[in-house]
């Protein structure tokens, strides 16, 4: 039987981690600044799409690979998963992302005018045509972190906010705050919007493509919508920009006219961790072992990284992503 774990960082990332390693038996302390998840950490602030094929577009294989686990391990915590799939639209002047998009992804179908109009009715004639990539899901993101975390306790983690030093294997799963540590680390800034409006329904996440960063709209239920996800090269955290906002705003505009009433019920904005090549990375040093880097995919990756976390503690098996340039010292 392995010994206690340690998990510090109770986002997305360590509550996998701990979620795994607790469904092995083994005896888990998460430590994080605050009693629960909450607007603290970035992984609040997530889209929650489970999009592997979407991500190709400019991801790397393994993200593709690696994210296809996602959606079948997030039901198998008790999370509601809404398998619909993931709709991309372009507008009439950027028609051509569209064939760009299908040249560099992979289990798509495309859909015309009247197609679209069956499986979006609000949609219905406002776009010539579409793709539709019907495998991929989505979670509604604080919902799936206040389950793992009700879970854990549950099944009696210990939840500890001191700062004292841990004994034994430690599991480094803090995001940006693991720099003083991991100096390659960088911030990718992500500002998003949520908005309400009863006058428009969307059955799936739908991606507009823009020539400068991908946006998307993602249905919470009840006339909710996420909006999102600017991508700057900054690790500032706090502050969303005009620019950002006036871009997400025009482009919920461009999607359905009636975003213009919409109620704006959150701005909120965060930056996500990154390695320079935008891959995760497991790394061990000594006791501990570092779990980072999950840029913009964090619910999408934690799923897999937790379980190479977990098989390389209960079972000695080295992750694929274990980063040797940086290994043991």
């Amino acid at each position: 039987m392995t010994g206690p774990v340690t998990v510090t960082g109770a986002g997305v990332a360590g509550l996998c981690v701990a979620t795994e390693l607790a469904a092995r038996g083994v005896s888990v302390t998460l430590r994080d600044r605050a009693a629960r998840p909450g607007p603290h950490g970035c992984s609040w602030w997530a889209g929650g799409m489970l999009a592997p094929f979407c991500e190709g577009e400019t991801a790397e294989e393994p993200v593709v690979r690696l994210g296809r686990e996602a959606a079948g391990w997030w039901a198998r915590q008790g999370v509601p998963v809404i398998r619909n799939g993931t709709l991309v639209l372009a507008l009439g002047r950027d028609r051509h992302e569209i064939t760009r998009f299908a040249r560099r992804t992979t289990g798509h179908r495309a859909l015309d005018r009247d197609a679209l109009a069956r499986l979006e009715p609000d949609l219905a004639g406002r776009f010539d045509g579409a793709l539709h990539f019907p495998d991929e899901a989505h979670i509604t993101p604080r919902a799936a972190l206040a389950t793992l975390h009700d879970r854990l306790v549950d099944q009696g983690a210990t939840l500890d906010a001191s700062p004292a030093a841990p004994s034994g294997i430690t599991v480094d799963c803090r995001g940006l705050e693991a720099r003083d540590t991991l100096p390659d680390l960088r911030g990718v800034k992500g500002e998003m919007i949520v908005l309400h409006t009863p006058e428009v329904t969307l059955h799936r996440p739908v991606r507009l493509l823009h020539p400068r960063f991908p946006l998307y709209i993602v249905p919470r239920g009840d006339g909710v919508f996420m909006l999102g996800a600017t991508q700057i090269e900054s690790g500032e955290r706090g502050r969303p920009t005009v620019r950002s906002v006036l871009e997400l705003l025009t482009a919920a505009y461009a999607l359905h006219p009636a975003f213009a009433e919409a109620a704006v019920l959150e701005i909120g904005t965060d930056a996500r961790p990154a390695f320079p090549d935008n891959l995760p990375r497991i790394r061990r040093r000594g006791a501990t072992i570092h779990v980072n880097g999950l840029f913009r995919h964090g619910f999408l990756l934690a799923p897999a990284l937790a379980r190479m976390t977990a098989d390389l503690i209960c079972d000695n098996k080295n992750p694929e992503v274990m980063d040797e340039d940086h290994g043991e010292r």
